[in-house]
């Protein structure tokens, strides 16, 4: 809970806040070998941009691959444990912040190597109930090398990048961090999920 309580005060202070204490280790391994079940299952799908008639897989956009998990129906063990904290956190959200937060989607990742994801931000413009991004990184063993990086952009021109390490947790503001994603020299595997109000636009 203390790590919970830092995190929400970095995310006050600069719209963004990083964690490596979101989940135990046990249960990261278990995820990182699910996501890459999915993948060499065939269970992935190429992601897209937009939505409805919008939507389009454009990879000279994006190049990840994507399974979404239904919250309501986890499949293991371990995806019950990822529910249970992101609802956790949303409840605490709420309750420190006063966000309204009803529900959050996820998706499994993963990007191939040499594939990214060009700055972007994270809210659609005719469906703005995405409020908080989030990012959940399952890549055993990484290091700078292997590249892949999250990049946040700030309103003073400058970034940081976050390396995609198993357990580091990133979480952002949907429509207030324009962000991107590095290319990487191998496979890289995570879950990303958007903390949801209700909407306040007609969709």
């Amino acid at each position: 809970m203390e790590a919970l309580q830092e995190l929400i005060a970095s995310l006050v202070e600069r719209n963004w806040a990083v964690t490596e204490q979101f989940l135990p280790q046990e249960i990261l391994s278990a995820l990182y070998a699910g996501a890459r079940s999915r993948w060499e299952q065939g269970n992935m799908r190429p992601a897209g941009t937009g939505r409805g008639r919008d939507f389009a897989v454009r990879e000279e956009i994006r190049g990840d691959h994507i399974c979404w998990i239904d919250p309501q129906h986890p499949c293991n063990a371990a995806e019950s444990a990822y529910v249970q904290a992101m609802e956790a956190l949303r409840v605490l959200l709420n309750r420190e912040l006063f966000l309204s937060l009803v529900d959050f989607e996820a998706h499994y990742a993963v990007y191939p190597p040499g594939a990214f994801y060009r700055r972007h931000v994270d809210c659609f413009r005719t469906d703005d109930r995405r409020m908080l991004s989030t990012v959940l990184y399952l890549n055993p063993g990484w290091n700078a090398r292997n590249g892949g990086q999250l990049r946040l952009h700030h309103p003073d021109g400058c970034w940081t990048d976050i390396l995609p390490r198993m357990g580091t947790f990133v979480i952002f503001c949907s429509d207030a961090v324009p962000h991107e994603v590095l290319p990487a020299s191998t496979w890289r595997f995570s879950l990303t999920a958007w903390l949801r109000r209700r909407g306040l636009l007609p969709f």
